[in-house]
């Protein structure tokens, strides 16, 4: 396995793989202190949109150490783009973090076209930006993180059987809640922070119904931010909107599946919703 050590990210390193579906990813790896798996092996946890997501989650392994509210011993894998694809992750996580299937909201195709008219994208940008939202493999993705990858974590690093979890923000909030309701005993807890329900329409409405009054074992947790409810971004008001549809909608609500509001924009809100994922779900 080739590895670098990523400059300031402690006890981390990166490394590159093809996917079985023949997409590139970037790797990073990060181990908590003075981890010895001959001594205690750890679950991983999976953090989607690595290019954006590793700097301020990976530091947060520290928490591990904290005497006033310690968390349980984990592996954090946070998952990118490599090379010149690094470059196009916000594109690129279209393709793989949304459900096969999503529709397009008119508010998110209205969101593209005003950053094209306020020159923070070209019209070849958007055209491409929304041609991946149009051929979403999230289900080749949740192979590729459980089937293809987990394995080569579990050979190089030791890691326990189970007990892993998944954190995704946004559209990877998306792909958390249509992790959780795939079903599957793989994650033992998912956070979906602030996830992408952009459309009334959404598959995760579909799949929430057909599970009729059955639901998944796994743990979830769910985020909102606050500036999402009550600000004027018809985008994100509607994602707000749509999350707490989600889960009023639930048949039952129980310890299993918990909800915060964070006091945080949609960009600002990564970490905090990070964070209360690891004091609600893996709280030691």
């Amino acid at each position: 396995m080739s590895t670098m050590r990523q400059g300031c990210l402690a006890n981390t390193d990166y490394f590159e793989m093809c996917s079985s579906g023949g997409y590139d990813y970037g790797i990073w790896v990060t181990t908590p202190p003075g981890y010895d798996p001959a001594a205690a092996q750890a679950p991983v946890v999976y953090v989607l949109d690595g290019n954006w997501a590793v700097g301020m989650t990976a530091p947060l392994i520290v928490t591990q150490l904290d005497p006033m509210q310690p968390i349980q011993p984990y592996i954090q894998v946070s998952v990118g783009y490599a090379g010149e694809e690094a470059e196009h992750w916000e594109r690129l996580r279209n393709r793989d973090l949304v459900p096969p299937g999503e529709p397009i909201a008119k508010e998110f195709i209205d969101a593209v076209e005003m950053a094209v008219q306020l020159g923070a994208k070209t019209r070849e940008q958007a055209d491409a930006y929304l041609a991946e939202l149009s051929d979403s493999r999230g289900d080749v993705f949740l192979n590729f993180l459980t089937a293809d990858l987990h394995p080569r974590i579990e050979r190089y690093y030791g890691t326990a059987p189970s007990g892993h979890g998944l954190f995704g923000y946004s559209y990877g909030g998306l792909f958390s809640l249509y992790a959780w309701l795939a079903g599957g005993t793989f994650f033992e807890s998912i956070g979906a922070g602030s996830p992408g329900i952009v459309s009334a329409d959404s598959q995760v409405f579909a799949r929430l119904e057909a599970m009729s009054d059955s639901r998944p074992a796994t743990k979830l947790h769910v985020t909102l931010n606050d500036r999402e409810i009550l600000g004027d971004v018809a985008i994100y008001q509607n994602l707000a909107k749509n999350a707490a549809t989600f889960l009023h909608r639930l048949p039952s609500r129980s310890e299993s599946v918990t909800s915060e509001v964070m006091h945080e924009t949609h960009v600002t809100g990564l970490q905090a919703s990070f964070l209360s994922y690891l004091r609600t779900c893996r709280a030691r």
